[in-house]
C-alpha cells in the first residue's frame, strides 16, 4: 500500500457535490455565504421550464413542472467531481435506499452519469447500498451512449466497466434489538449482483488513494474519541445467528484536498464517530493540512444532548469551516451547530449541488 500524505493527495482546483439522495428537500432556501450552491426551484425553472411566453402575456416565461423536483429519502448518495488543471475525477458516494429514488432523482437532475469512473460505498447499510444496481445499470448506459455519440459505430468500444470500491466484510443482514425485538433490514446486494450490474467490484479493507489521487478513501476508523461506539445495540446476522455489530468495522470515508482551503471529508453515517473521522482524516494526511469541510451523515439524530453537545465543541475545536450536514445529522444537531458555529452549516438538500 502507498505511503498517505499531502504529497500523495492531488491539490484539487475546484470541487462540486451534487446531492442525488438526501433526507431532506428545500429547493428555497439560499445557500449560506461559506459556500456557491445551484438547484434551487428558480434554477430548475429558467434551466428546464417550459417556455410558454407566448401563452402566458409575451416575454419569458418558463413553467416549472413539480415532476422536476427530486425527493428526499432516508439515505445518502453523492455525485463528486474533483478538477485539477481543468481535468475532471467523478466518483459516486453511496446510492441511496432504493432503486426508484435514485433513478428517479438522477433523472430529474439530468446527472452526467458518465463521468462517473468509481462507486464507493460508505459501509453496508441498506440506505447507502440500495440503488446499487439500478445506478451501476444507469451509468453503464450512460457510458454506451455517451461513447457512441463523436464516432461511428464502427469505432465504437465497449465502455470501461464502473469500479465499485467495497469493504470485504459484507454481512448477510444488518438490523437492531429492541424491547420488542429485533429489526432487520434488506440485504444489502451481493457482490455478484454488483458485478452483473456492470461494476467491478474492488474490495478494500485498508487506506488507499483512488482516481490518480484526487481522492483517498480510508480503512476501518480507529475509536479514540469518548462516546463515539458506534451503534447500540447494532446486529449482523451470520451464520445463522445474529450476533453483536455495534462498531459498524467496515465503515469507510473518503477525503481530498482542496487547493487554498483544506482537506474536505466526506462521511456516510459516522457510525465510527463524525469526530473520530475528522481525526482520521488529518491522521492520514500527515496532519499537514487545515480540515475545511465535513460533508454527509454524522449519526446524531438520536444522540444524548450531552453528546450531541460534545461532539459540536469537538469539531469547533478542530476549527471546520463548512459542514454540510445531512441524512442522519438531525435538525437537532444542525441547531447546535448554527448556535455554536455560526455560518459554517450548510443543510444538505437533494437535488442542490454545493461548491467549494
Amino acid at each position: 500500500m502507498p505511503q498517505h500524505s499531502t504529497t500523495m493527495l492531488v491539490p484539487l482546483d475546484t470541487l462540486s457535490i451534487l446531492a442525488i439522495v438526501d433526507n431532506e428537500t428545500d429547493p428555497m432556501s439560499p445557500a449560506p455565504p461559506c459556500v456557491k450552491a445551484t438547484g434551487r426551484l428558480g434554477d430548475i425553472a429558467l434551466g428546464k421550464g417550459r417556455p410558454v411566453g407566448d401563452e402566458r402575456g409575451g416575454g419569458v416565461v418558463k413553467e416549472v413542472a413539480m415532476e422536476q423536483l427530486c425527493c428526499g429519502a432516508h439515505g445518502l448518495s453523492l455525485m463528486i467531481t474533483g478538477t485539477c488543471n481543468n481535468i475532471p475525477q467523478t466518483l459516486l458516494f453511496d446510492t441511496g435506499p432504493t432503486d426508484s429514488i435514485w433513478t428517479a432523482n438522477a433523472a430529474r437532475l439530468a446527472s452526467p452519469l458518465h463521468n462517473i469512473s468509481l462507486v464507493h460505498l460508505s459501509h453496508w447499510h441498506r440506505d447507502h447500498s440500495g440503488g446499487m444496481l439500478s445506478a451501476l445499470h444507469a451509468i453503464a448506459s450512460a457510458k454506451a451512449s455517451y461513447s457512441s455519440l463523436p464516432a461511428s459505430i464502427d469505432l465504437v468500444q465497449p465502455p470501461t466497466p464502473t469500479i465499485v470500491d467495497l469493504h470485504p466484510s459484507r454481512p448477510s443482514y444488518r438490523g437492531f434489538t429492541t424491547p420488542l425485538g429485533i429489526v432487520s433490514l434488506e440485504a444489502d446486494p451481493t457482490f455478484s449482483e454488483i458485478e452483473d450490474a456492470g461494476g467491478k467490484v474492488d474490495k478494500n479493507a485498508e487506506a488507499h488513494e483512488v482516481l490518480d489521487s484526487y481522492f483517498l478513501i480510508s480503512g476501518e476508523i480507529p475509536r479514540v474519541t469518548p462516546g463515539e461506539n458506534g451503534i447500540r445495540a447494532g446486529l449482523r446476522f451470520e451464520n445463522g445467528e445474529w450476533v453483536s455489530d455495534e462498531l459498524i468495522a467496515d465503515e469507510r470515508f473518503v477525503v481530498c484536498h482542496v487547493k487554498d482551503k483544506g482537506l474536505v471529508l466526506f462521511t456516510g453515517c459516522s457510525h465510527a464517530g463524525v469526530v473520530n473521522a475528522a481525526l482520521h482524516a488529518l491522521t492520514l494526511t500527515s496532519n499537514a493540512l487545515p480540515l475545511y469541510a465535513i460533508v454527509g451523515g454524522y449519526h446524531l439524530a438520536d444522540a444524548e444532548p450531552a453528546h450531541l453537545h460534545s461532539t459540536v465543541q469537538a469539531l469547533k475545536a478542530l476549527d471546520v469551516k463548512v459542514l454540510i450536514a445531512g441524512h442522519c445529522t438531525g435538525w437537532r444537531a444542525k441547531f447546535e451547530i448554527e448556535k455554536e458555529m455560526p455560518g459554517c452549516l450548510v443543510p444538505s438538500f437533494v437535488g442542490i449541488t454545493t461548491m467549494l
